[in-house]
């Protein structure tokens, strides 16, 4: 039975009652056209069922065969670190040489998790979907599926069905995907034709899932190479570098690590620090593969004007961005593990640094997936005592926001007090406060800023359901995008 709202809110709604309550945790059935994880050193165990099955089965359901998903000439993007940025970095470039030639006359880029709204996911010519048409195109789907028998799609597949299913209807030719994590049993690799596959740089992490190994991580992202298509990756370490060749022979794809690019501007701001730099590499030599494989007997090369100007207008909210406020200064990274913890500190402190103000930091992050303690041991140690205040905080906006799962799910209290007794073993001096909310953590830094001279400094890090709704705080949207 359709469903009578058929608004954006109950859109949204619709798509959360789709969250699973937690990861299945017994071990994986062998199951049909799936292949097996090889016997890798700290490699993982399969648990449930794979994200890919059913996938091909749902798309059939609402007419959609390979070849429709084929024709969008998809980028898939694995990795774990700097997925979205060079997503978006792609994205640039092939808009900009497509306002020059012709080709892509339109662009699709679906990414996860969003930011502050959801439609920030499904994005036309780099714009989010509006809310009008987010609602149309998910209804479409949610009344199709909604009628299936047997297992429906969760809620980061039935995002990206309804990705595909927009970018089909609008009727992109050039579709940037991000992977949700890992590769070879991920949602998104029901694409079979991709023109061009792309391995950004790889870490430890969710390694419950993709093994406590870089080899380990680097069998699963290199899943998403296909026999016939393009694949660029990032530097890696010898350890890593090794599996993503023996993949893409086995894949029978051809394989190019994307060193520092000569065509990068110098100085500019979009590209600092250094891991965007490598993420702009990544990202150009992927689209360069992509004009090379699609425009024919007439290539049409990335110029370099085309280079600097889509540098230019890049951007990516949550990553490396500073806001200012007054004589306050607010640096937002998005960062989960020790690549990104470690990246953050080290361009927070590139910047503060020499600030005679409080440098502060704002950190949360609630997760099965990470060991809470380590994590933060690891920032303590990237920030490297220069931190005079630290507040840890929650995912709720503010006292009005719902708890969330993950609020649910943990003992809120005893987390926090394991970091705080991580962070005081490192830096027993640091003046540390814990705040129930992300605004009042906000207000707390904004008071420490108002007791001195000369404002503060402060990180904002960890999660991104922290970097969200705090970004959404400090430079508040219009008010008709409030949901």
């Amino acid at each position: 039975m359709a469903v009578l709202d058929r608004s954006y809110k109950k859109a949204i709604e619709l798509a959360k009652a789709r969250v699973r309550e937690q990861r299945p945790n017994a071990p994986g059935k062998s199951t049909p056209g799936i292949r097996s994880m090889p016997q890798l050193n700290g490699g993982a165990h399969l648990t449930g069922l794979p994200s890919i099955c059913g996938m091909r089965e749902w798309l059939g359901e609402l007419g959609h065969s390979a070849d429709d998903i084929n024709r969008l000439n998809v980028i898939h993007v694995a990795g774990t670190k700097g997925k979205g940025s060079t997503c978006a970095f792609i994205e640039s470039f092939l808009r900009t040489h497509g306002k020059r030639t012709g080709f892509p006359s339109k662009t699709g880029l679906y990414t996860s998790p969003h930011l502050i709204y959801p439609e920030e996911r499904i994005r036309i010519n780099f714009q989010p979907l509006s809310r009008e048409l987010f609602a149309k195109y998910f209804f479409e789907v949610e009344d199709v599926l909604s009628k299936g028998e047997g297992r429906r799609p969760r809620y980061l597949q039935l995002y990206f069905i309804f990705a595909l299913h927009a970018f089909i209807r609008e009727g992109v030719d050039a579709a940037i995907i991000e992977a949700h994590h890992g590769g070879e049993y991920d949602s998104t690799n029901i694409v079979k034709k991709p023109i061009v596959t792309c391995v950004t740089t790889l870490g430890l992490d969710h390694v419950e899932q993709l093994g406590s190994s870089l080899e380990s991580i680097a069998w699963h992202k290199a899943g998403i190479f296909k026999p016939g298509a393009r694949a660029v990756a990032a530097p890696a370490v010898s350890e890593a570098t090794s599996m993503l060749q023996k993949r893409a022979v086995e894949k029978a794809a051809a394989l190019e690590f994307a060193e520092g690019d000569l065509a990068l501007p110098e100085g500019a701001i979009q590209i600092k620090p250094d891991v965007l730099r490598t993420n702009c590499s990544v990202a150009i030599s992927a689209a360069r593969a992509f004009l090379e494989e699609t425009t024919g007997e007439k290539p049409s090369p990335l110029s370099d004007t085309d280079i600097v100007e889509s540098i230019r207008q890049w951007s990516w909210p949550g990553r490396f961005q500073i806001e200012v406020e007054g004589q306050n200064a607010w640096y937002l990274d998005g960062a989960h593990n020790d690549i990104g913890l470690t990246a953050a500190a080290e361009w927070f402190l590139s910047h503060a640094q020499s600030s005679a103000s409080p440098k502060i930091l704002i950190f949360a992050q609630i997760s099965h997936v990470r060991k809470g303690g380590p994590v933060v041991e690891c920032l303590a140690r990237a920030l490297q005592g220069k931190v005079d205040h630290v507040i840890f905080t929650t995912y709720r906006q503010n006292e009005d926001s719902p708890e969330g799962r993950s609020e649910k799910e943990f003992d809120i209290e005893e987390l926090q007090k394991v970091y705080v007794e991580t962070w005081k073993q490192i830096h027993p001096a640091a003046e540390i406060l814990v705040q129930c909310t992300i605004e009042s953590a906000l207000d707390a830094a904004r008071r420490i800023g108002e007791s001195g001279d000369g404002g503060m400094q402060t990180l904002i890090t960890g999660s991104q359901h922290l970097v969200g709704p705090a970004l959404a705080l400090i430079r508040p949207p219009p008010a008709e995008e409030v949901v």
